[in-house]
């Protein structure tokens, strides 16, 4: 979804009631230090600048964490899918904002069943009654982004369907295009906000949730998913029904199964907890280490467990990707910490993580905090590790040196520690450390294959002929620029753009208050004079002159006092 950027004041004032919303919120729960800092007033019409602050909640008592959610649960679907991608981000935020955001509820009240057979008609171009025998009115669940009803086809397969709510898209592009600029002024005002680069991360939630808005690339997921497991019995994958399946519709298959959170229903059942929590890490990892393509949210809500222990996963909305590449220094960091080796652990942690290029990461300083991490776990049996504790750790690490994860490896550990709770709830004895290590081993080994060993060869063959042939050339065009006289070194200073904002203001200033002296000067000149019409034998020119510049050096008074700078 490309974001237009707001800036034209056409563009804001398209925007002005959502605008006002937002920061009415943000000041209702004690936010207004955020606002003023972003200096609102200067980049977006004056109305915005007029907005109460009497009506706000009592909300002393809570945490910042919980003023963030109920802001986000306030302001609906855009900002709630918001909050659940950033708490999967503990990379980004602390670890407190994670625990608060992953409580974020979206059910929300269902629309009308006229829509949504409106709807389905007109994405399968079709009535209703052509296409399904028979369509609940009622929805099985209802979510800030569609809503899911039974149905039965006309063939007699039973199959849920999933309806994309109405106008829900033109809603999240003024939102996103909201986002995007007051994540601009974030990086702009707030100091050490451009670490995380907030524009990158609205941009990155951009293509998750135009992903979620279009139901057949979840299509597709989980077509890709069914194909990488089409061999293995211990996992189920629901079939998608193409013919009725649009960017707004999807149909897939009708599942019935115990959620694993239900262990009393499990035992009513026959089925084995122990089995269910060790095929569960198997499925995950293999996914992982084997296929790279995994199921990025499988909390007990996203799954059923069928007879004779099978699991099925149900939404495929949030996938993740991890390249060859990655999957190979993220097992060279675990093998690392395992190995007690914080050379080779820092090493693999630089190769996947990124940082700014002004800032170079101290090596030396942060091979000293894995030994720490090493140090802590040394003399911890293997099967009481807890994985989630070790990475969040290890998101703190990457937090204090200034580093950035990439989202799908971030995915790709909180998929695991949701599986690892989802196993220990299973089955007290759960051990994911141990479940992952053959797999980890099996990267690394896979790695030495002569076949391997010839491809890279090949690869790197291959990329420094390329480069002998392009140095040549490279080279030509350097010098011939250079006797032209057209060769040119760009250099680019940072770090004024607060120096210069404050020159401006400065400027504006001097000039607003010259504006005032002359408008005293003129008028006392005026009132000398006894220019006509005069009231109370004072010239009313001059006296108006006079009450003019008393506005507006008081105005400028206020200015000063309001940004505590005299």
């Amino acid at each position: 979804m490309a974001i237009r950027k707001i800036g034209l004041v056409t563009r804001t004032y398209r925007h002005v009631n959502r605008y006002r919303q937002i920061l009415t919120v943000l000041v209702k729960y004690g936010f207004d230090e955020i606002v003023d800092s972003l200096k609102i007033g200067q980049y977006v019409e004056i109305g915005l600048q007029l907005i109460s602050r009497g009506h706000r909640e009592h909300v002393e008592s809570l945490t910042r964490a919980q003023r963030v959610r109920m802001v986000l649960e306030e302001l609906g679907p855009t900002f709630i899918k918001l909050g659940q991608v950033l708490s999967t981000r503990p990379d980004l935020i602390p670890v407190e904002f994670v625990t608060e955001l992953e409580k974020l509820q979206h059910t929300v009240p269902p629309f009308p069943f006229a829509e949504a057979k409106e709807i389905v008609e007109a994405e399968l171009q079709r009535p209703l009654d052509r296409v399904f025998e028979q369509f609940d009115e009622k929805p099985l669940a209802a979510a800030s982004i569609g809503q899911v009803h039974r149905a039965t086809l006309r063939d007699g397969d039973d199959v849920v369907v999933k309806v994309q709510r109405p106008g829900i898209r033109a809603v999240i592009d003024v939102d996103l295009e909201i986002l995007f600029h007051l994540a601009t002024l974030i990086e702009r005002h707030i100091e050490g906000a451009e670490l995380h680069k907030p524009t990158r991360i609205v941009d990155e939630f951009s293509r998750v949730i135009d992903q979620e808005l279009d139901y057949t690339i979840e299509a597709k997921h989980l077509e890709h998913f069914a194909a990488q497991f089409i061999n293995d019995p211990t996992i189920y994958v629901p079939k998608v029904y193409r013919d009725a399946t649009t960017h707004r519709v999807l149909t897939m298959e009708y599942i019935e199964g115990v959620r694993p959170s239900d262990l009393g229903q499990m035992a009513q059942r026959g089925l084995d907890r122990k089995r269910v929590a060790a095929r569960g890490a198997e499925l995950i990892l293999k996914q992982i280490f084997a296929h790279g393509f995994f199921h990025a949210d499988p909390h007990p809500g996203n799954m059923f467990i069928l007879p004779s222990d099978v699991i099925c996963y149900l939404d495929f909305g949030m996938m993740g990707r991890l390249d060859r590449r990655s999957r190979e220094d993220f097992a060279d960091l675990v093998h690392g910490v395992g190995a007690h080796d914080p050379a080779r652990a820092t090493t693999a942690l630089l190769r996947l993580t990124e940082h700014n290029d002004d800032v170079e990461p101290d090596r030396r300083r942060l091979e000293r905090d894995i030994t720490e991490i090493i140090d802590l776990y040394s003399a911890t049996h293997l099967g009481e590790v807890d994985l989630s504790k070790l990475l969040q750790r290890l998101m703190e690490l990457v937090q204090r040196h200034r580093l950035r994860i990439p989202a799908d490896l971030v995915m790709m550990l909180k998929a695991m520690t949701t599986v690892e709770g989802v196993g220990r709830m299973l089955d007290p004895d759960f051990d994911m450390v141990a479940a992952a290590r053959p797999h980890v081993m099996k990267v690394k080994l896979d790695r030495m294959r002569p076949q391997r060993l010839l491809s890279d060869m090949q690869e790197s063959g291959a990329e420094m002929l390329q480069l002998a042939r392009e140095i040549p050339g490279g080279v030509r065009d350097l010098l011939q620029q250079a006797k032209r006289g057209h060769l040119r070194i760009g250099f680019e200073h940072r770090g004024l753009e607060r120096m210069i904002e404050t020159h401006e203001k400065i400027t504006n200033r001097i000039a607003f208050a010259i504006v005032v002296a002359a408008l005293i000067v003129g008028s006392s000149l005026i009132v000398l004079s006894n220019l006509p019409p005069t009231w109370y034998e004072i010239p009313v020119i001059g006296l108006g002159g006079f009450l003019a510049a008393g506005l507006m050096g008081f105005w400028l008074l206020v200015s000063i006092m309001r940004h505590g700078r005299m």
